[in-house]
Order: structure tokens, then C-alpha cells, then sequence
């Protein structure tokens, strides 16, 4: 059995309401420094992108489309009513003079059912009105009947899997939109939290240079200072000179950095209340390496392998292969149909006679069948080869797909356990080029020292500090990528969404 869960829109809507987001474009200058100091959460941003993304707003109706088809193809097993009212007149001859005038009056009224064992049955009441004149003498002959029929396939046609085929494979495609959404909301999710992390990452690397930069200058005009008294030769002056230019250079290249980051992320977060492009954002987590929720590699694998939305995508497209199989499979058989049909007929002046009349005992019956048989049935037997090819397709489909996200799931681990390494070892380096850089300014204190030294010493320094905090950096998202691959970022989140449950295959009878 399948089991489906509909994605809870309602309870991210609350979370998110419960949450006071205030417009950083509508504040006040005081506001503004306010903002600038609180900033929001990545937490908050990632509801504010499920709430407000273009790309996610149109991808949250696939359901919707989906829903229709199930209800159409349900509309099939629908009761239908039909009614039916004719008239017609016509003369005849007989002899040279006399003339008939014949008037008639059908009317048929009918309710009709397919069910989804194959049988159609109806129920129908007709009446008949008949005016004839004839030399001046003229007569009015009503009927009054109730058909009964029955039509019920025993071969093609006959059962609830070939009936019903149509509609379940319906709602095999809505529940497949809906772990597309799961898949599609926790790729904007980790989009999200990545791109918040790289803004955090752009405005420390900013800080880092303007700290460096201010370093490069002290140390450019105590160069200045000491060429003025002479305990320096003015050649050093080139190389403060080179440092500070190269500073400021790098400068340049992390704001424009930033302001790359900073439209991508409000690309993301589609902030209603301003232009989404314009207003500034300011990201309040601070960067720490919490331990991450590593297990055995086994039970990642497992994990992914039960929650990824394309694991149980493809699983619903072999339950649908498995479908499309019963379908083609009744389609070989021959047309083989019972009918029966059972009516009663009043006849009177009148129709209120007519229909007293019909408790007669006059009765009308008709039964037989139906039988149809292509002999060669080649494009049925295409069909159904076709079908049993494409449930094989499937199965290899899902084969290769469980092997990748094995293989993404081990690359995940790898890398998450490489960027925490590194984050003790570029904090070691950092502390070892911070020491270094102090000696080597001491050194140039007491002319030990050249200004080329002291500027390579403290491009080290600011190099090392660059690379721990894009070491950290990397490790978050390595994290983020981790419960991604695992497919349970969402739930980690404290999102509810299709898919916390593996698809399970079932043979459809």
C-alpha cells in the first residue's frame, strides 16, 4: 500500500507568521542600525524564501495541476444522466384523396453507470405519444416503458486492475508531485542556508582586509617615519607602498563579492515588501562548528536511501510500469460480453394509463453476448511488450539511482570529515602566522628587519585568517550537503513535507 502524506503548508505558514519580519527598506534610520545589529536568522531567511520564491511559488502548484487529473479520471465512474426528446410528423396516401397525418413524441430519460469492474448498467424510462388523423377522424395512442440493461465484460475489460488503472496511475502522478516539491523545497532550503553562510563568509573576508589594510597603512607610515630619521634606506618605502596598494585591491574584490552574494540571496529570500534586489539583509548567526550528526556511513545510506524524493519518485514510476502492465496485459484478451436487457411496456390513451398499464404482466427480455477477437492483435501485443519493457527500464533506473545517491552520501561524508580536519588545522596555522607576523614586526622595530618581510608576513597572517574562517565556512556547508544527500535536511529543520516515509511497491491486482 501506498501510503501519502500532503505537504502542511498551513503549519509553515504559521511558523512563519509567528515571526515578526520587518521590511529593512520601511525602517528608520534608528531602526536601520537596530536591524543591522539583530539582523535575521538563517532560520528566518529559509521561511522567508519558502513563503516568498518565485521559483518555489510555481512549483508549489504541480500538486494542484496533478489533483485535477486524479478528479477527472475519477469523473469517469461518475453516474451519468441523459435525456433524449424527439418529434416528427409524416403523411401517408391511401388512394387518390385520403391522407394520414401521423404526429410522434419521444421522450427518454436515463441514468447510466460504469463501475470499475467493467460492468455498465442503466436504468431508462421512455414514452411515446402517436396523433394520427384520417378523414376527419383522428386518435391518440400512448406507451409508457421501463428498460432495464446490463452490460458486463467477462474477458477484456473485466476486473477493478485494468478499470481502475487510469486513475491509480492519477494518483501515483500527484504523489509524485508531491515528493518533487519535498525535493525541490530542500534544494532552496540548502540553497538558502549555503548562501547565507557565503554572505556571513563576504563580510568577514571585508572585515579581514579593512583590519589588514589598516595594518599594511601603520605600517607604511611607520616605515615613513623611520626612512625620515634615517634608520632606513627610502627603497623599503616601495614595498609598504605595494602592500598597502595590493590591500586595497583585495578590498575592492570582497565588496563586489559581497554585493554578488547579497543579490543572489535576496534572489532567494524575495523580500514582498521592497524591491527583492535593492534592500540591504544582514545575517545575525554567527559562524561555529557545531559537531555534526555523523553515524555510521551505513546508516546515512539507509537514511537516503528511504527519504531522497528521487528514490521514491522512481519507485512510483515502477508502480505505475507495474499498472501499465495490467492495463496492456487484459488488452490481449478477446471482447467477451454478457448483456441483458429487461423492459416492461404500458400502453394506454393516456400516459397516466400508460404507466398503470405497465403492471401487466407483459414483459420484454433480451440477453446475449458479445464476442471479438482480432486474430493477429499485433498493436495489443506491442502495447503490453512495451509496457513490460519500460517496467525493466525502471527497475534499472532505480538500480543506477540507488547506487548514486550511495555514492553522493560516501562523497558527502568524505568531505564533511576533510573540512572538520581543516578547521582545527587553518585555527593552529592562523595562531602560528599571527605569532610569526608580531615577531617580524618586532624584528623591523629594532632594524632586524626588512619592510618586504613585514608585508610578506602579514599577507601570510591575513591569508591564514581567510582560509580559517573559508575552512569553517566549508564545513557548515559540508553539513548542510550531508543532510541534503541524506534527503532529511527538511525534517532536521523542523519542516513537515511527503516523503518521511519510503514509497513501498505493491502489485496492483
Amino acid at each position: 500500500m501506498i501510503a501519502k502524506y500532503r505537504f502542511r503548508e498551513g503549519m509553515l505558514m504559521f511558523m512563519f507568521a509567528c515571526i515578526f519580519l520587518t521590511p529593512l527598506s520601511s525602517l528608520s534610520a534608528s531602526d536601520e542600525e537596530a536591524a543591522e545589529t539583530q539582523g535575521i536568522s538563517i532560520t528566518e531567511a529559509t521561511l522567508r524564501a519558502l513563503e516568498n520564491n518565485q521559483a518555489f511559488q510555481i512549483e508549489r502548484l504541480n500538486p494542484e495541476i496533478r489533483k485535477t487529473y486524479e478528479s477527472e479520471e475519477k469523473a469517469v465512474f461518475d453516474p451519468a444522466l441523459t435525456f433524449e426528446s424527439t418529434q416528427s410528423k409524416s403523411t401517408l396516401a391511401s388512394g387518390i384523396v385520403d391522407l394520414t397525418k401521423i404526429e410522434r413524441k419521444n421522450n427518454n430519460l436515463e441514468v447510466s453507470k460504469t463501475f470499475s469492474t467493467g460492468t455498465e448498467l442503466s436504468l431508462g424510462v421512455e414514452t411515446q405519444r402517436i396523433d394520427s388523423e384520417r378523414s376527419g377522424f383522428s386518435s391518440i395512442q400512448t406507451s409508457a416503458a421501463g428498460v432495464l440493461s446490463l452490460n458486463q465484460p467477462i474477458l477484456k475489460g473485466f476486473g477493478r486492475g485494468a478499470n481502475l488503472a487510469n486513475l491509480r496511475k492519477a494518483q501515483l502522478a500527484l504523489l509524485a508531485s508531491e515528493y518533487e516539491l519535498r525535493g525541490f523545497a530542500e534544494n532552496l532550503v540548502a540553497d538558502v542556508e549555503k548562501t547565507c553562510w557565503d554572505y556571513v563568509l563576504s563580510q568577514r573576508r571585508i572585515s579581514i582586509f579593512q583590519e589588514s589594510l589598516k595594518l599594511a597603512e601603520d605600517q607604511l607610515d611607520e616605515t615613513r617615519k623611520r626612512i625620515t630619521i634615517g634608520k632606513l634606506a627610502k627603497v623599503e618605502l616601495y614595498a609598504a607602498e605595494a602592500e598597502v596598494a595590493l590591500r586595497k585591491e583585495a578590498l575592492i574584490n570582497a565588496r563586489s563579492n559581497l554585493e554578488l552574494t547579497r543579490l543572489k540571496l535576496q534572489r532567494l529570500l524575495n523580500n514582498p515588501d521592497s524591491n527583492p534586489l535593492e534592500s540591504e539583509i544582514n545575517i545575525s548567526d554567527i559562524p561555529v562548528a557545531v559537531e555534526a550528526d555523523i553515524t555510521a556511513i551505513s546508516e546515512h545510506i539507509s537514511r537516503a536511501l528511504k527519504m531522497r524524493p528521487e528514490i521514491n519518485q522512481a519507485r512510483l514510476d515502477l508502480e505505475q510500469d507495474e499498472i501499465e502492465i495490467v492495463r496492456t496485459k487484459n488488452g490481449l484478451l478477446p471482447v467477451l460480453d454478457f448483456f441483458i436487457t429487461l423492459g416492461k411496456t404500458g400502453y394506454a390513451d393516456s400516459f397516466g394509463e400508460a404507466f398503470k398499464s405497465i403492471d401487466d404482466a407483459k414483459y420484454d427480455v433480451s440477453a446475449g453476448i458479445t464476442f471479438h477477437f482480432p486474430i493477429k492483435k499485433r498493436a495489443d501485443k506491442a502495447r503490453y511488450d512495451r509496457s513490460v519493457l519500460y517496467r525493466k527500464q525502471s527497475e534499472e533506473a532505480l538500480k543506477n539511482l540507488e547506487q548514486l545517491v550511495e555514492m553522493d552520501v560516501r562523497l558527502a561524508v568524505i568531505e564533511i570529515n576533510r573540512a572538520k580536519e581543516q578547521v582545527s588545522a587553518t585555527a593552529a596555522t592562523r595562531k602560528l602566522q599571527e605569532e610569526s607576523l608580531r615577531a617580524e614586526t618586532e624584528k623591523f622595530r629594532v632594524g632586524k628587519s626588512t619592510a618586504l618581510l613585514v608585508a610578506r608576513a602579514q599577507r601570510d597572517f591575513v591569508e591564514s585568517k581567510i582560509t580559517e574562517i573559508d575552512a569553517l565556512i566549508t564545513y557548515l556547508k559540508a553539513t548542510i550537503n550531508l543532510y541534503q544527500e541524506e534527503g532529511t535536511l527538511l525534517t532536521r529543520r523542523g519542516i513537515t513535507a511527503p516523503g518521511d516515509d519510503p514509497v513501498t511497491l505493491s502489485v496492483v491486482d
